[in-house]
């Protein structure tokens, strides 16, 4: 069944607010803003100072993990009465990590428009700025924060050949990094911190790498891990191998030392298959 977005019909929005960086409001937005009659909005509060600084006044119901379910039918008597309605979350994009997803697919399986604005978030700035393939990437979120179910989800994750991000909290992100090394393996990754922010800072290296600087982590955190380019192996040359490693920011060295094992092959082979395609 297919629908219309724009068809002058009662919608749900899903709008998208900025996460640090007022700037990134988009005229669309605001434009949604002030045509949704209710707004659905994680923490009333937070939503509350971005209704103040845009000069609008609009009725907000909570919706969080807690509720969401509860809120189905509120939602469901607004869109019968005709209105429009919003939803957002304190920052960045609703239902990426956020609450959104209940009403949402109840919306959808009532028959009513569910319209996705674009706009901030933290995963894809991160990405681009990892230097770590883009493509494919898997977005994980966030990881238990139990240690033991945290490592089953790595396990579950190590032979993933895409890219992948997680979100972390700072009183979490050692732990994370020490069981990323143990079950993962010292990886390429990069940590953003602040996405937009005054503060915005990107850390990149192996995981070994950012453990040994004993980085004191603040803000929010997004984490890029190469993934396990093993998967590959049998649908690529040796050069195509090595330089898999050496985009993932691995030198030409160690790239060559891990395909060689990888490939249970003696490294001179390797060396010799590298210096033979320079230049090609």
């Amino acid at each position: 069944m297919s629908q219309k977005s724009y068809d002058n019909t009662p919608t749900l929005y899903l709008i998208p607010t900025p996460i640090g960086n007022m700037d990134d409001l988009t005229y669309r937005t605001v434009k949604i803003l002030e045509l949704v009659d209710i707004l659905f909005c994680e923490d009333t509060r937070e939503t509350g100072k971005l209704l103040n600084y845009l000069g609008l006044s609009k009725k907000m119901i909570a919706n969080h993990e807690h509720n969401e379910k509860n809120n189905r039918e509120k939602l469901l008597s607004f869109l019968e009465d005709g209105l429009n309605v919003g939803l957002v979350s304190d920052r960045g994009t609703p239902i990426i990590s956020d609450p959104g997803y209940e009403l949402a697919k109840y919306a959808i399986e009532k028959g009513y428009n569910v319209v996705g604005l674009p706009g901030p978030n933290a995963l894809i700035p991160a990405l681009i700025m990892s230097g770590l393939t883009p493509k494919p990437f898997l977005f994980y979120g966030f990881l238990n924060s139990k240690k033991s179910k945290r490592r089953k989800e790595l396990d579950q994750l190590k032979n993933e050949s895409a890219t992948m991000i997680f979100y972390e909290a700072p009183h979490r992100i050692n732990e994370t990094l020490n069981d990323m090394l143990e079950v993962l393996g010292d990886k390429p990754i990069s940590i953003s911190r602040e996405i937009t922010k005054k503060y915005e800072e990107v850390y990149r290296g192996t995981i070994s790498e950012i453990i040994a600087k004993s980085i004191d982590f603040k803000g929010e955190l997004v984490i890029v891990v190469s993934g396990n380019k093993k998967q590959e192996e049998f649908t690529m040359s040796v050069m195509e191998h090595i330089n898999l490693y050496i985009d993932d920011g691995y030198s030409s060295k160690d790239a060559i030392k891990i395909v060689a094992k990888e490939r249970n092959l003696k490294k001179s082979e390797v060396y010799e298959e590298y210096i033979k395609n320079q230049g090609k």
